[in-house]
Order: C-alpha cells, then sequence, then structure tokens
C-alpha cells in the first residue's frame, strides 16, 4: 500500500511541476531509465523517445504502467532494438500518437501489425518534419550503431528479426527556440559537428553506458569537440551489466569544461 501511494505521489508531484514549466515557459525533461524520455514542450507538447518501461529495471514503479504517462502526442524511436522499442506498440494503441522513425521502421511496424500505418511517420537523416505544430521542429540526426527489429509474424507466429532502417538522433526545436539533442545509441564520429553547426543543442541527452554506446570517455570528446551543448543529461548506462559508463566518469573526463553535467536520476524531471 505505502509503495503504491508513493508512486501515486510522484505521478501527482510530476504533474504539478509540469503545469508549472508551462507557466514559466520551459520545458520538461523527464529521463525514465536507459533511453526513454518523456518531454513535455512550453505549450505543452508531450513527445516520448524510445518507449522501454515495463520491464526497464531503471523505470520507477510509478511509470510501469503507461498510462501514468498521461497524453502523448509523438513517440520518436531512434533504432528497432528491443530496449528502445518494447513498450512502442502498447503507447502507440493507449494514446493515438504518431510515430516517427527512420525509413524501413515505419512500415515494419506497420507490415507486423505492432502500429496501424495511418499512425506511423517515415522520414530521413537530415529531414525535419512538424506532425504537431509548427512550433515544433522535429530533426533527424545521423548516429552510428545498428537497427534491428525481432517481432512476431502475424502469418506464422514465429519471431523474426528484420532490417529496421538506419539507426538515428533526434533534435526537437520547442516553442521557445530551446532545442534538445538526443543521441540514440550512437557511437562517436566527427560529423556530430554538424549537429552543432546547424542546431546548437541546450540540453543533450547522451548514452554514456559504453559496450553499445559512447563510453564517458568518448562521449567526453563527442560532447566538448563536435556538439558543445550548453548542458549534459547522461543517459543509457547502469541499466544491465555491460554499461558501465558513469555521470562521474563523464565529469572527470570532462574536467574543465564549461558544459553543465546533470545529476538525474529515473523518474526525476529538468526544467529548462
Amino acid at each position: 500500500m505505502k509503495s503504491a501511494t508513493k508512486a501515486f505521489m510522484a505521478v501527482i508531484s510530476f504533474c504539478l511541476i509540469s503545469n508549472v514549466a508551462q507557466a514559466e515557459n520551459k520545458a520538461e525533461v523527464l529521463w525514465l531509465g536507459q533511453a526513454t524520455t518523456k518531454i513535455t514542450t512550453p505549450g505543452g507538447k508531450v513527445i516520448v523517445i524510445d518507449p522501454f518501461l515495463i520491464k526497464n529495471p531503471k523505470t520507477p514503479a510509478a511509470y510501469k504502467d503507461l498510462a501514468k504517462l498521461g497524453k502523448v502526442d509523438l513517440i520518436l524511436v531512434t533504432h528497432g532494438h528491443f530496449d528502445h522499442t518494447a513498450d512502442l506498440g502498447a503507447l502507440a494503441k493507449l494514446t493515438g500518437a504518431k510515430v516517427v522513425g527512420n525509413g524501413a521502421l515505419p512500415r515494419q511496424l506497420a507490415a507486423f501489425g505492432v502500429v496501424p500505418k495511418a499512425q506511423t511517420i517515415s522520414m530521413n537523416k537530415t529531414g525535419t518534419i512538424m506532425p504537431i505544430g509548427d512550433g515544433v521542429k522535429i530533426h533527424m540526426v545521423p548516429a552510428e550503431h545498428s537497427s534491428a527489429l525481432t517481432l512476431k509474424n502475424p502469418d506464422t507466429g514465429k519471431a523474426e528479426t528484420v532490417y529496421a532502417g538506419a539507426p538515428v538522433g533526434y533534435v526537437i526545436e520547442m516553442e521557445n527556440g530551446k532545442t534538445i539533442y538526443h543521441s540514440g545509441d550512437t557511437g562517436i564520429f566527427g560529423d556530430m559537428s554538424l549537429i552543432h553547426d546547424l542546431y546548437k543543442p541546450d540540453l543533450a541527452l547522451v548514452a554514456i553506458g559504453g559496450h553499445f554506446t559512447m563510453a564517458p570517455r568518448e562521449a567526453a570528446l563527442a560532447m566538448t569537440k563536435y556538439v558543445k551543448p550548453k548542458t549534459i543529461l547522461p543517459i543509457h548506462y547502469g541499466t544491465f551489466p555491460p554499461l558501465k559508463g558513469t555521470p562521474e566518469q563523464l565529469k572527470a573526463a570532462m574536467s574543465g569544461s564549461s558544459i553543465e553535467i546533470l545529476d538525474v536520476q529515473p523518474g526525476q524531471a529538468y526544467r529548462f
């Protein structure tokens, strides 16, 4: 009973904070473990990135019930791996939100019956769309990783692993002109400098776990030399044993940098 009350109060507190953020023309960023992020723009639009909640060991109990996310206007998917798509179909069905992905990914989701075709939006790297109003722009940017979906074939009932388009990141440009960069599961690459040149991110959600993504050493170089955001929120670490990178290691690797590194735990909201 106590845990249920605690979970309920956590959701109520977040809703109150979100209302304050909108009144102050600020964005609300709620990290929920691994790469899963809920962004509420200053205008009240809600964007969820890479929904992996129910079986995510780092997601707070209050958010393992997808309904607790409330309304969702848009779902962005960086690539097809299970820890970025596990709750995609259920969340899309629950909310009716449009689902954005690179190239083949939305088509595969529709073909396998995960998301209705009418709810999908397929785009590509360097493209820009405005599916939830002119005040919010979604820019798709490159990422260095892999991408595949393992889905149950509706005809045979057997699981199949299929091509899921190229891995990507996103830059979200909001009503107040602020920008958020979500790196997805990328490794470091020199053309990250174009993300800075084109979008000058205010906040970067950056994978630091290592093994499958950048570790703190690589992430530090990527941020200080190429992307150059004002603030970093580290993500995609500590969820599974191979993801050993930590925010402390990132801070040590970025010693002397003027870039702010946030101490945010899953379930905590950041406003800016």
